[in-house]
């Protein structure tokens, strides 16, 4: 069986892209929690992954890390990661490379946290330029496949990689215009919600990152139970 290595779930944006991936297509895996303790976690995450991060996927004696690196390495053994309709598929890689290597202001200024909720400070241009983009792209792939996911009727690896905005969108109130709709259908799948529980559930807090939520803006409701 798959071994997946991730990190908190109220942090880790990009554990959530391969763990949602698998737990979306029913592909089963062994969960592994290796959670962030420190600002720098490198040394300690070296011992799973040659980068010194999360996520890693590990199979038969492989490390394959990255949640690209992943993706398609499980495109390569699995149906259904990527849409089958052609136009849909070249839409979805570009969009899940785009969402990948992009939104350098969307990642800084709202850095994910499930578990509360912010009034966020005024946006920088940058952002807004993030947000905007985010908006055509919902808007693109609702329209141009259907939905009620992003390339069409079923879930791909494109809303696994959008995930992570999906509850950034909610914790800072984001407008996405009709891209909304695309959020509160992926915040009621039940993976997003038992990921979302596990959040909630978590006892213990990382400095360096509730420093970057307090400097996102002001907390309005904090929803964590521990």
């Amino acid at each position: 069986m798959y071994v997946l290595i991730t990190a908190n779930r109220n942090y880790s944006s990009w554990s959530l892209r391969p763990w949602m991936l698998m737990k979306g297509l029913g592909i089963p895996f062994e969960d592994q929690i290796e959670p962030f303790t420190n600002p720098i976690n490198y040394d300690e995450f070296r011992s799973f992954s040659p980068t010194g991060q999360v996520p890693a996927l590990l199979d038969e004696g492989r490390t394959v890390y990255d949640s690209l690196g992943i993706t398609l390495y499980l495109a390569d053994r699995h149906e259904g990661v990527w849409p089958t309709d052609p136009d849909a598929r070249a839409w979805a890689q570009c969009a899940a490379a785009e969402m990948h290597s992009g939104f350098s202001a969307l990642r800084n200024d709202c850095t994910m946290n499930v578990g509360v909720r912010v009034t966020p400070k005024p946006p920088s241009g940058a952002l807004r330029l993030d947000i905007a983009r985010i908006r055509e792209l919902f808007a693109e792939g609702l329209s141009r496949f259907g939905g009620p996911f992003l390339a069409g009727d079923r879930f791909t690896a494109v809303d696994a990689f959008f995930a992570p905005v999906a509850f950034r969108i909610r914790t800072y109130g984001l407008d996405v215009g009709r891209g909304q709709a695309w959020v509160d259908h992926m915040l009621a799948h039940p993976a997003m919600q038992d990921w979302e529980r596990q959040a909630l559930a978590e006892n213990w807090r990382e400095e360096s990152h509730e420093a970057e939520l307090a400097a996102a803006g002001a907390i309005t409701a904090d929803y964590r139970t521990a």
